[in-house]
């Protein structure tokens, strides 16, 4: 619902505030209700609000306690926070507010670092302990809500976003090699901490650090389901397990209507968006908002798949716009979307998502979107495979099925100087997959699934695009209830009908049959796929750029023999191959790097 930034001295100095408001400004977009920045020795904490709970200037970030021993900034929503507030009042706390940001900070005053413990919510918060100088920063479970963080010597800034802390200055920009391996490897994906900056590192989901006044910290990731059959589920059949994950969704579904304002939803027409949909209807919800995008055809490929979500529209009788984006627009569309960009993503529906939550914006200021349930739900075609093989196997299997491309290609793509000297991609996913807690292979693939790929890639697209126009996005795939109960999951039982099995039977109780086995569909932008006019013209633009030259980045042989067939050359999972190579390099030159 914000936008969050500050920094921490630790060599005795105060804090760069105009460097703070440099970043607060950035943040601009994501809270254009109010602004406010606030500093005590040491520290310093900025805040953009997008107002969503409690409306009135009581609510007005930074916050500080009643008891003036913490202030605070959070990003995001504590879907619990009435309930919290409650528990809190008899435990003595007074509030000033009916704000979560309150909420959380008498929370911390309670519980300490545990506080997190008792959230559900998406969230990412800076904290400031007035005696002791010390700043605890915090992330949610399933990394919905950004932190960025960037240390330099005596400081470390911190902000929602990367091209925050580039308009504070003073960043290493120096290319990281092993996260442009990631990028080359996991179709643009780059896991925490890392990011592609060497200057630039990410707060990992489900952590909390607490940063000592003179620079030392401390870790503890706070949460981590276990990805195994638990004895007390051991009597459901596959009936009782539709009905659990339908019951464990409606609460999910209902905890994201939390706000002082309205509620709408993003409809694809596929049956993540639909269930959504059908269960807000179920609710009683009545002229509820939806959305839905499409752009032209092209090359043959279909742009948009309304006939679906209108037919979901008609049948819960929602409030319902289309938004249909002819081809020319995507290219001068395609520059706002990769400077809303915190970090580099090729995937087509960032463009849609962005154009999307333009118009979207006008109505209304907060979403609940379908993102997460093909991770958490076993949805894609490729997770078949990796069930068939032992866990021994899984690791080589899940290159094979997943990665762009082999390790040994990368000799033929980059420059000597930014080659790794092994697989470092590959190493990532086997020590992920050696972890303790997943029972089989398809187990240790969905947990990396959900808590690294997901995170970076689609999680961090939706965020990213949203809140570029002031629209928040609720994700209810990814209560972490829910992921708990998807991890112990029978495989069988999400792998069946071709994938979310178990997610398919729970829509048959509520949907019509034509959404529940229709093919599955992707964000499709055609113009991309296929390379076309203006938005080839903005790649050879990039890829011929004094800065692309000097950055030397990529061998000239592997750009010749991409441009001279734009629309050939793909990755093993099938994208644009030059799409994916200009794509970091529009992102480094548009944040000046």
């Amino acid at each position: 619902m914000c936008g969050l930034s500050g920094e921490i001295r630790f060599d005795g100095g105060r804090p760069d505030l105009a460097a703070v408001r440099r970043m607060s400004d950035r943040l601009a977009a994501r809270g254009p209700d109010g602004h406010g920045i606030w500093s005590r020795d040491a520290v310093a904490l900025a805040h953009r609000r997008l107002k969503i709970i409690d409306l009135s200037d009581r609510a007005t970030q930074p916050m500080t306690d009643t008891a003036h021993e913490v202030t605070g900034v959070l990003n995001g929503c504590i879907y619990n926070y009435r309930a919290l507030r409650e528990e809190l009042q008899r435990l003595g706390h007074r509030f000033r507010s009916t704000s979560d940001t309150e909420v959380v900070l008498a929370a911390y005053r309670e519980w300490g670092t545990d506080c997190v413990d008792h959230f559900h919510g998406m969230f990412a918060f800076a904290l400031v302990e007035h005696r002791t100088g010390r700043l605890i920063l915090g992330r949610d479970r399933l990394g919905i809500k950004p932190l960025y963080l960037a240390h330099a010597p005596g400081r470390l800034r911190f902000a929602s976003s990367l091209p925050a802390l580039l308009a504070g200055g003073d960043i290493d920009t120096a290319l990281d090699p092993v996260a442009v391996h990631q990028y080359l490897s996991w179709h643009a994906t780059v896991a925490a901490p890392r990011t592609v900056l060497a200057g630039v590192r990410k707060l990992p989901p489900a952590t909390v650090r607490v940063v000592e006044p003179d620079g030392s910290y401390q870790d503890r990731c706070y949460w981590q389901p276990s990805y195994t059959r638990r004895p007390e589920y051991a009597d459901m059949g596959p009936s009782e397990w539709r009905d659990a994950v339908l019951d464990a969704l409606r609460t999910a579904v209902r905890r994201r209507m939390v706000a002082d304002v309205p509620v709408g939803v993003l409809l694809s027409g596929g049956l993540d968006s639909s269930l959504i949909v059908a269960l807000l209807a179920d609710e009683g919800q009545r002229n509820l908002g939806t959305f839905s995008v499409g752009f032209e055809s092209e090359g043959g490929d279909e742009g948009n798949e309304f006939r679906y979500s209108d037919l979901v529209a008609k049948e819960f009788a929602t409030d319902h716009h289309q938004l249909m984006v002819p081809s020319e627009r995507v290219s001068t569309a395609l520059d706002g979307a990769i400077a809303a960009m915190s970090e580099p993503m090729i995937s087509h529906d960032v463009v849609a998502f962005h154009l999307l939550s333009e118009q979207v914006a006008k109505e209304v200021k907060v979403v609940q979107s379908g993102q997460g349930a093909d991770e958490v739900f076993a949805g894609y075609h490729w997770y078949a495979d990796l069930a068939s093989v032992s866990r021994e196997q899984e690791p080589d299997q899940y290159a094979q099925t997943y990665f762009d491309r082999p390790h040994a290609d990368l000799a033929t793509m980059l420059q000597p100087d930014m080659l790794t000297p092994d697989d470092v991609s590959g190493r990532f996913v086997r020590e992920h997959m050696a972890v303790p807690g997943a029972e089989t292979a398809l187990d240790a693939a969905l947990r990396l699934d959900t808590h690294v790929m997901l995170v970076d890639d689609p999680v961090k697209r939706v965020d990213n695009m949203t809140m570029d126009w002031g629209l928040e996005a609720r994700v209810p795939f990814l209560d972490h209830e829910l992921v708990e109960l998807a991890a112990a999951c029978p495989p069988e039982l999400k792998l069946a009908e071709d994938g979310k099995g178990v997610l398919k039977e729970a829509g048959r109780k509520l949907l019509p049959q034509d959404v529940v086995d229709r093919p599955k569909g992707y964000f499709p932008v055609p113009a991309i796929t296929h390379m076309a006019g203006p938005v080839l013209e903005r790649v050879r633009e990039a890829l011929g750029a004094p800065e692309a030259q000097q950055r030397g980045l990529f061998r000239e042989t592997y750009i010749a023999e991409l441009l001279a067939a734009p629309g050939t050359h793909r990755t093993k999972r099938g994208a644009n191959a030059l799409w994916q190579v200009a794509l970091l390099e529009i992102w480094l030159q548009t944040h000046g790097i």
